[in-house]
C-alpha cells in the first residue's frame, strides 16, 4: 500500500497537468484574446517578398490575426494568393483597402488592413484585392526610381551631351570676356543708384533767439499738437514749387519730418520767449485751457521769378471745449542769393524767425 502511493500521487499531477492545458487552450481560444476567427482571402497583384505563414496581420495598426496560407494564382503566376485569419469582430468590408508594410530594422513584413464601408452580403466572405505595388519594399521602390531615372538618361543622351558641350561654350566665353563684364555690371550698379550709399546731409531749423522782452506772458495753459499738413510735407527732403529735383540737394534732409520740426521748434520759441510760461506738447500737459492749432500751408522753395524759400501757416487758438477763440494765417518769405543747402535752410531759418515772432505776440494778446 504504502509503495503504491507515489504512483497515484504522480497519475494525479499529470492528470491535473492535462487538464491545466486544456483549461489554458479553451481559455486563449474563447477570452483570452484569440476569440472565433474568419477566414479571408487576399489576393496580391505581385510579388511578395519575405511574407510568410504566421507573419501578423494589423487592421488600422491594431494585431487582429494572422497569415494562414500563401499560394500562386493559378490563372495568374504574378499574383499571390493569400488567406488571412483574423478576429470575428474585425470590421473587415468588401472595400477595405489591404496593403504590406515592412516593419523594423529587419524589414518583416505583415499585412496591412484599413478602413472599408461597404458590407458583403450574409454568408459571402469578400476577396480582398490589395492594391498595386502593396508588396514593394523601400528599397525596391528606390530601385525602380532609379532604373527609370538611367532609362531616361539613356534615351536623351544626345540631347545631354550638347548641352553640357553648350555650357562649356558659354563658360569659356565668360571667361574671356570677364572684363567687360565687370565694367557693364559697375555700369548698371551706378545707373541704378546701387554700389554704396551717399552720405545724408542734415539740416536743423534754428530757433530764434532774439524775441524782444516778454512784456506779456501767457495767463493760461496752452498746448501745442503736432502740425496738420498734406501728405507732400510729410517728409525730409527740401520741397520745391515746380516741384521738380534739384542738383546739389539729392543729400539734404531736414533733422525731422517737417510738421514735427515746426512743432519742435515753436515750443522752444516760446521757451525763448517766456520760459516761465512756455507751452507743452499735448502728451506732455494733459488738458490745457487752451491748443495751438497748426496747418501747414507752405514749406518750400520757390523758383518761379525771384527764388525765395517761402512759409504759410494758418493758426487757431481753441479752448477745450473746442470753440474757436480767435484765427489768422501768417505767411513769410525769404530771398535766396544762391539755390544749395546750406544757403537754403540759412533762408529757411531767417522767415522761420520772424514767423515766430508774429505768431508769439498775436497768441499771447489772443489768451
Amino acid at each position: 500500500m504504502e509503495t503504491r502511493a507515489p504512483y497515484v500521487l504522480i497519475g494525479a499531477f499529470v492528470l491535473a497537468a492535462i487538464l491545466s492545458v486544456f483549461g489554458f487552450v479553451y481559455w486563449l481560444n474563447n477570452t483570452g484574446g484569440i476569440g472565433p476567427r474568419t477566414n479571408y482571402h487576399v489576393q496580391f497583384q505581385g510579388p511578395v517578398p519575405g511574407l510568410l505563414v504566421g507573419a501578423g496581420v494589423l487592421f488600422n495598426g491594431i494585431r487582429v490575426g494572422e497569415v494562414t496560407q500563401l499560394g500562386l494564382a493559378s490563372d495568374n503566376p504574378r499574383f499571390v494568393n493569400a488567406t488571412i485569419s483574423v478576429a470575428t469582430t474585425t470590421p473587415v468590408r468588401a472595400d477595405t483597402k489591404v496593403g504590406l508594410e515592412f516593419q523594423g530594422l529587419t524589414g518583416v513584413p505583415v499585412v496591412t488592413l484599413e478602413g472599408g464601408v461597404i458590407v458583403a452580403k450574409s454568408g459571402e466572405l469578400p476577396i480582398l484585392i490589395a492594391e498595386a505595388g502593396a508588396g514593394q519594399s523601400m528599397t525596391q521602390a528606390a530601385r525602380d526610381a532609379l532604373r527609370r531615372v538611367d532609362t531616361v538618361l539613356q534615351d536623351n543622351s544626345g540631347p545631354l551631351k550638347d548641352t553640357m558641350a553648350n555650357f562649356k561654350t558659354f563658360s569659356d566665353g565668360l571667361a574671356r570676356n570677364t572684363g567687360k563684364i565687370d565694367g557693364i555690371l559697375a555700369g548698371l550698379e551706378k545707373m541704378t543708384g546701387g554700389g554704396a550709399p551717399a552720405q545724408k546731409v542734415t539740416y536743423d531749423l534754428r530757433t530764434p533767439d532774439n524775441l524782444g522782452p516778454a512784456g506779456k506772458t501767457l495767463s493760461a495753459s496752452l498746448a501745442i499738437p503736432e502740425p496738420t499738413a498734406v501728405a507732400m510735407l510729410q517728409t525730409q527732403r527740401m520741397l520745391f514749387a515746380p516741384a521738380g529735383d534739384r542738383p546739389g540737394f539729392a543729400d539734404f534732409l531736414w533733422a525731422d519730418s517737417i510738421p514735427k520740426l515746426v512743432q519742435a521748434r515753436l515750443i522752444d520759441s516760446f521757451e525763448n520767449y517766456d520760459i516761465a510760461h512756455a507751452p507743452l506738447r499735448t502728451t506732455d500737459l494733459g488738458q490745457a485751457d487752451y491748443q495751438l492749432l497748426i496747418d501747414i500751408r507752405r514749406f518750400r522753395i520757390a523758383t518761379e521769378g525771384e527764388t525765395r524759400a517761402e512759409i504759410a501757416l494758418s493758426a487757431r487758438i481753441v479752448d477745450k471745449n473746442g470753440k474757436v477763440v480767435a484765427s489768422r494765417l501768417i505767411e513769410t518769405s525769404e530771398k535766396l542769393e544762391k539755390l544749395e543747402p546750406a544757403a537754403s535752410a540759412a533762408a529757411f531759418d531767417a522767415a522761420f524767425a520772424r514767423l515766430a515772432k508774429e505768431l508769439i505776440g498775436w497768441t499771447v494778446q489772443a489768451v
